[in-house]
């Protein structure tokens, strides 16, 4: 199956229709569709966000700019 072309030929059937009920169930699809990116990252991952998220509220980081300016880097204008 060409993924592009399918996508091709259901845009196409999309902006030809006016029929409302077509699209809202299209929408409802991608409604329930969606999934919490949390809800896919492993335990070890999930620790591993809070614990930066803590250092944070803690104080415990450096900016980029900090970085930028460490290692002597200048943006181009």
């Amino acid at each position: 199956m060409d993924i592009q072309l399918e996508k091709q030929k259901l845009i196409k059937m999309l902006t030809e229709t006016n029929d409302v009920s077509i699209i809202n169930a299209i929408k409802n699809v991608f409604k329930t569709q969606k999934k919490d990116f949390w809800e896919e990252l492993t335990q070890e991952q999930r620790d591993e966000i809070e614990e930066g998220e803590r250092e944070i509220e803690r104080g415990e980081y450096v900016t980029f700019e900090s970085i930028l300016d460490k290692y002597g880097y200048k943006p181009k204008r």
